[in-house]
């Protein structure tokens, strides 16, 4: 006989009914009371922060791109570490 996925949680929710069972009142109301700060944090972040209008924000910083140079041969390591695939022909 194979244990499948929900033999699994069936055996997993019997332990904890029979071994966690004067726990699981107290475990719900912690989870609960952690759900309700959460969003309420949510809810203030969204409220501090208004919509950034217009394509650059007032905290941005400018700078330039920066290209890397091309890696001489097929398989070698790039600079700084970083390995590159190697180029694909079509």
């Amino acid at each position: 006989m194979r244990l499948e996925g929900w033999h699994l949680i069936i055996i997993i929710v019997l332990v904890l009914v029979l071994f966690a069972a004067p726990r699981l009142p107290g475990m719900a109301r912690s989870l609960g009371q952690s759900m309700r700060i959460f969003k309420s944090e949510v809810r203030e972040m969204k409220k501090d922060d208004p919509p950034v209008k217009g394509p650059v924000a007032a905290d941005a910083v400018e700078g330039e791109a920066v290209n890397r140079p091309k890696s001489t041969g097929a398989g070698s390591s790039a600079v700084g570490g970083t390995e590159t695939p190697p180029p694909t022909s079509v």
